[in-house]
């Protein structure tokens, strides 16, 4: 029987071994690609975060410099972009839950008439009065978007922000500016296109029915109740603890992480947090723990966006197998940035994951850096 229990705990041992062995491989095999990652033109640093409660396995991972050579650490937040658009929509959820607002209110209850007066003229018909909250949570307003560069010559806002680095942006002055540069592209409820308009206007309703500013709103309700204190709104607030500098970000060769213009980004995508926090985040709107299960359902109402991905209501669904017939049969849900930011859970792994790769327009490379890790995790 002594024997008998001895051989028992040196087969278990052996086993645990093994597992830690072959986790250490597929780490060091992720870790080879955030360094790849690391080399491509103009990207100086790459943040991974990885959380599986089914096999109690965590990494956090940071790679690259601040310009004046100092490394990055896990401990520096960065700049999440888009993934913002899921916290307002939380925001408007939680108002939901709240009573105070319906997804499928006239946003026009909400508005002031001057912000409306002009927001959807369409061949010669106001279509303001038409527009849901639920139209501008999915992107199916038709409403334009103002970070587009404007067909009338004038600069964009993307070129604004470098030429003005100084100047602070209005959420009332970014609706303008959409209303002044740009046409509705369709009818309400009829079609599909992404619009960070759409998540200004939401912000301003989620600050006129929760009588306070958005960054408070998110300290109040979803910051603070989940303990994230290393998560703040770029320009607008402070995180709960002290934090250290955000990781730099960069535009081509730009750096812009400091400058005042990325006030520009709001509602749609200013929030500044860790892979920590925002795993944090994901399980407590998987767990119920911000949003009722009814609300949290509604929120996964799909429409197509593009070939393997859908949009709820500021979350993204990407589907491995329609991106590439070659790839497993895979579901991720969360959402993106434009820098290269990812916040995905993935049910057939039960992984959750954050990176980014902190460079515009690195958002298709920032997705198939998630295919890999994710296939390498199935590997442990």
């Amino acid at each position: 029987m002594k024997k008998l229990a001895t051989l028992l705990i040196c087969m278990t041992s052996t086993i645990a071994l093994l597992a830690q062995e072959n986790q250490d491989k597929v780490i060091q095999k992720i870790d080879r690609l955030l360094e790849k990652e690391l080399k491509k033109e103009n990207v100086h640093n790459v943040f991974l975060s990885l959380y599986s409660p089914t096999d109690d396995f965590e990494w956090h991972m940071a790679k690259g410099t601040f310009k004046d050579g100092r490394e990055v650490s896990i401990q520096n937040p960065f700049y999440t972009a888009s993934i913002g658009k899921t916290f307002t929509a939380t925001a408007i959820g939680i108002l939901v839950d709240q009573g105070k607002i319906s997804f499928e209110d006239p946003i026009a209850k909400y508005l002031s008439p001057e912000l409306m007066e002009g927001l959807h003229d369409m061949d010669g018909v106001d279509y303001g009065d038409s527009i849901r909250i639920s139209h501008l949570l999915q992107h199916t307003s038709g409403i334009p978007d103002y970070l587009e560069e404007p067909m009338d010559g004038s600069q964009g806002i993307l070129d604004l922000i470098l030429s003005q680095p100084d100047r602070f942006w209005k959420p009332e002055e970014l609706v303008g500016f959409s209303k002044d540069h740009f046409k509705p592209t369709f009818t309400p409820g009829t079609d599909y296109y992404y619009t960070d308009t759409e998540y200004v206007l939401l912000g301003l309703i989620i600050e006129n029915i929760g009588e306070m500013e958005l960054h408070d709103f998110f300290l109040k309700h979803i910051f603070t109740p989940l303990k994230m204190e290393h998560t703040y709104l770029n320009l607008r607030s402070n995180s709960i603890q002290p934090t250290a500098q955000m990781a730099e970000m960069y535009a081509g060769t730009h750096e812009i992480s400091t400058i005042k213009s990325l006030s520009a980004d709001w509602a749609g995508g200013a929030i500044v947090s860790t892979g920590k926090d925002l795993i944090r985040f994901q399980i407590a709107l998987r767990e119920g723990n911000l949003l009722s299960v009814e609300t949290f359902k509604e929120m996964q109402k799909w429409v197509k966006e593009t070939k393997g991905m859908s949009y709820g209501y500021g979350l993204r669904k990407i589907s491995f197998k329609q991106l590439f017939p070659i790839l497993p049969d895979w579901e991720v849900i969360g959402h993106s940035g434009m820098n290269g930011t990812s916040m995905y859970y993935c049910p057939d792994l039960d992984m959750y994951l954050v990176s980014t790769l902190n460079q515009l327009e690195t958002s298709k490379d920032a997705v198939m850096l998630m295919v890999k890790v994710l296939m390498e995790c199935k590997k442990r």
